[in-house]
């Protein structure tokens, strides 16, 4: 299989068996029949599950095509992010991370640095983190494109200086998804997103996951997960390979529309610090060009308004988005991220994450919504 369409309609099916359906449905069980030494694939529930084994082989197929990657799959984006964090970092230990990364980043690194990790962080643009990188480096984190600032990092470039000095590299694939852009391709160790987002895209299913190249790693991360029990149940797994089989038409669809929605903001008089890292004139542009896939840029657009106030007037004005959080679901969603509290943006800075409607539809209500917080404010 060449093409990425293809690739996410068959990935991780098992091979055909007559009379049994061709994605098998979630197994429920905590413990399995077990005679003799407990050897085998599936022995307890926290340790493997055959629909997990199934959505993992999928992602792995996704992330590293052509390999022997291995992937391991979480009840969350976070319980990824930690696995990976907390089973490579002891005390004495160093770890570079994004200061603009993830709004959960902050809370790992308090907790990191109460287990005497030592943290240093930098912004993702123009690859500030070398700055931070020294000989006592364990691992490096990239988040690109960033959350919810989209800007983009160099992966090869940072990956060659981290293995350099010793360290492993981690990178934060969830904007992107596999389809979009392929770190471990790029010279990471690790690939780890939140399948909550585009890679299930429906808004229905909390999902994370880690891809490794090398099964060292791959088994200590799966150690990990099972003594802390960071399990996904069975019918999310399900539900997140049933999603794959669209990834490549959302992916697409998103992308494209969110250009195009991107493109429509550029001259609006109340909009500033406009990103999507498809547009020729942002800033990230030339960089996501030569590392991101297809022209996959993914779905989201960030810009800033005036204020809160002119920010809350637009998102109720909005009749086909959802004021909602999350990323990559096939409803489009927006919100004014300040009010969570963890991210440093301006109080009207908006995340606006384009869903699979008809883009025209979209384009006019988002500019119909401009123009009924315009009026409200006077402008």
């Amino acid at each position: 299989m060449t093409g990425d369409g293809t690739r996410a309609v068959r990935a991780g099916l098992p091979e055909a068996e007559a009379y049994a359906p061709t994605l098998p449905g979630p197994v429920f069980a905590a413990h399995f029949h077990l005679p003799g030494d407990a050897v085998g694939p599936y022995t307890y529930g926290r340790d493997a599950n055959p629909t997990w084994s199934l959505l993992e082989q999928a992602i792995s197929e996704l992330e590293s095509p052509g390999t022997d990657a291995e992937t391991v799959v979480f009840s969350s984006g976070m319980g990824a992010i930690a696995a990976v964090l907390l089973s490579q970092l002891r005390q004495g230990d160093a770890a570079v991370l994004p200061s603009d990364g993830y709004q959960l980043l902050p809370a790992l690194i308090e907790r990191l640095e109460g287990y005497g990790v030592t943290v240093r962080t930098a912004p993702t643009a123009e690859d500030a983190q070398l700055a931070v990188l020294d000989d006592r480096t364990k691992l490096l984190w990239l988040e690109t494109p960033s959350n919810p600032g989209l800007d983009v990092c160099d992966i090869r470039r940072l990956a060659a200086a981290a293995h350099d000095r010793g360290a492993l590299v981690a990178v934060d694939n969830t904007l992107a998804t596999p389809l979009g852009q392929r770190p471990l391709e790029l010279g990471a160790d690790f690939a780890v997103a939140s399948g909550t987002k585009a890679l299930t895209g429906h808004g229905d299913v909390l999902l994370g996951y880690v891809t490794c190249r090398d099964s060292r790693l791959a088994a200590e991360v799966r150690a990990w997960r099972k003594t802390v029990g960071a399990i996904p149940g069975p019918m999310e797994a399900w539900l997140a390979h049933r999603s794959l089989a669209t990834l490549q038409l959302r992916v697409d669809r998103q992308a494209a529309t969110a250009l195009a929605l991107a493109e429509a903001l550029r001259d609006r008089p109340e909009i500033t610090g406009l990103r999507h890292p498809g547009l020729p004139t942002d800033p990230a542009h030339r960089l996501a060009t030569g590392q991101m896939r297809g022209g996959r840029f993914g779905c989201v657009v960030s810009f800033t308004l005036p204020d809160k106030a002119h920010a809350e007037r637009f998102l109720t004005a909005l009749r086909l988005v959802d004021d909602a959080t999350s990323f990559g679901g096939v409803r489009s969603t927006a919100e004014r991220r300040g009010r969570w509290g963890g991210d440093a943006v301006p109080e009207g800075f908006v995340r606006f994450s384009v869903g699979a409607e008809d883009p025209d539809d979209l384009i006019a209500d988002v500019l119909r919504a401009l123009d009924t917080a315009d009026a409200a404010s006077g402008g």
